[in-house]
């Protein structure tokens, strides 16, 4: 084999080791709580959003969903009015991207405290953990019905425990442990047209399934983030 010649392996050994061609860094995770300050007054401190379904939790989703998301929010193509002011390129640049979406995506919520250790018992700290608990109530609804329905219509692409499924193209959010709201929300928003799903006509789809089948989802859904 040819070899190279000294001074152009030296410059192509160099061009590697820049940042042009190196790995993407890390994100930066400081950077993202920093970010996560704006977010937190609709999404919440944790990202724990709110019960009554205006804003979703985003803790502990997906950094590549999330990400998409924002990225779909700065070029328009997923319209949000509050969102506007904060998705510019001068507000949200690519990194501030990358670092609040793997900033929200390391927040971990509990469902419930754990028991209460008199030997080790901190007040500040047990105010600071019950923070982190977000336990969705249970929805109303036929659990049986409502597994036997989401196993069958939407765990093919929101995973079998309803965590979500990634690939190279698709980011498709977890389901579990999401304001019920929220979902019905959105559910109400594909069904009237006014929110695409995975391709324009899935409104029709989703009006072929009765409020009952919806509320029964709702519901096995609400229980899939107890511990």
């Amino acid at each position: 084999m040819q070899r190279l010649p000294a001074a152009f392996a030296l410059t192509f050994a160099l061009l590697l080791a820049s940042p042009t061609w190196a790995a993407e860094e890390e994100p930066d995770l400081e950077l993202g709580e920093k970010i996560n300050m704006t977010c937190a007054g609709c999404h919440g401190e944790n990202g724990q959003g709110k019960p009554n379904g205006e804003y979703p939790r985003l803790a502990g989703m997906d950094a590549r969903y999330l990400a998409a998301q924002l990225r779909d929010f700065k070029s328009r193509k997923r319209l949000n009015i509050p969102m506007f002011p904060y998705t510019t390129e001068r507000e949200l640049p690519e990194e501030d991207i990358r670092a609040v979406a793997a900033y929200l995506a390391s927040i971990r919520l509990k469902s419930r405290m754990p028991p209460v250790n008199e030997n080790t018992f901190d007040a500040l700290e047990r105010l600071k953990l019950s923070r982190r608990i977000l336990n969705i109530p249970r929805y109303p609804g036929d659990l049986v019905k409502g597994k036997r329905f989401y196993r069958k219509e939407c765990s093919n692409c929101h995973g079998r425990d309803g965590r979500g499924k990634h690939t190279r193209k698709n980011f498709i959010p977890m389901l579990a442990g999401q304001h019920s709201a929220y979902l019905l929300r959105q559910i109400s928003l594909i069904r009237a047209g006014k929110r695409f799903h995975d391709e324009p006509d899935d409104d029709e789809l989703f009006s072929a399934y009765s409020d009952e089948e919806f509320s029964d989802m709702l519901a096995y859904l609400s229980i899939l983030d107890d511990e």
